[in-house]
């Protein structure tokens, strides 16, 4: 794929409840949530903007019409009357999506805005629709992380259950449409899509050289806020 031609789409996820986030989350959706002043689905959009993305989608559920106001018409929505899971809803949101491949950005993990651009190596790794590229992070460098890590990434890239340096997977994807040929319509998690490209060894990994911050609940964003205080 030549990026200089076109930056892939993102595809945020923002459909989620935010359970683990509340009281916060009892009257704002988890996406609008400030990370020291910035809400978060801002901080995603600004890691991807920096590297050259310009069109957008998201899908939204709980409390959408916040999420619709938020972006005044700039951003398009993908509106779920029923939660559809992270497959679900990229797979609802293809028809607004426009590149191939196209970047999935959780809203709920982000890096310091400039101090990397991991993006650009994920588009530079992928090489066919077979593919799926996912952006690691070292567990050293993660905030806001409870387990030990998700996988594990071979010196030549890929992404394994136990074989090379333990990583977290870092909330990004790059995948083309035709992944979702053979998946069901209605809720679906990407997860059984990541699996299926690690058994056929074409889950390939990227590392993010930067600080990562997972704010998935109020321990991890008082984490966050602490170190962006400081910045």
């Amino acid at each position: 794929m030549d990026t200089a031609d076109r930056f892939p789409d993102v595809m945020l996820l923002a459909a989620g409840l935010g359970t683990r986030l509340r009281p916060l989350t009892d009257t704002i959706p988890k996406p609008l949530v400030p990370v020291a002043g910035v809400p978060l689905i801002e901080r995603i959009i600004g890691n991807a903007r920096a590297e050259g993305a310009k069109r957008f989608v998201a899908n939204a559920h709980y409390r959408a019409d916040q999420i619709l106001a938020h972006f005044g018409g700039l951003l398009k929505v993908s509106r779920e009357d029923e939660l559809l899971g992270t497959g679900g809803g990229v797979k609802r949101a293809l028809p607004m999506l426009h590149s191939d491949p196209f970047f999935v950005m959780n809203t709920d993990a982000f890096w310091p805005a400039g101090s990397d651009e991991p993006l650009k190596r994920m588009s530079a790794r992928y090489a066919g629709p077979e593919d799926i590229v996912m952006l690691c992070v070292q567990p050293h460098r993660a905030t806001g992380f409870g387990r030990s890590h998700d996988f594990c990434l071979a010196p030549n890239g890929i992404v394994t259950r136990d074989y090379g340096a333990p990583i977290i997977f870092a909330g990004v994807t790059l995948v083309s449409p035709a992944i979702f040929a053979d998946t069901p319509d209605g809720p679906f998690s990407l997860y059984p899509l990541l699996e299926a490209a690690l058994e056929r060894e074409t889950l390939k990994g990227v590392v993010l050289d930067a600080p990562w911050f997972h704010v998935g609940d109020p321990d991890s964003l008082v984490a966050a806020e602490r170190i962006f205080a400081r910045r």
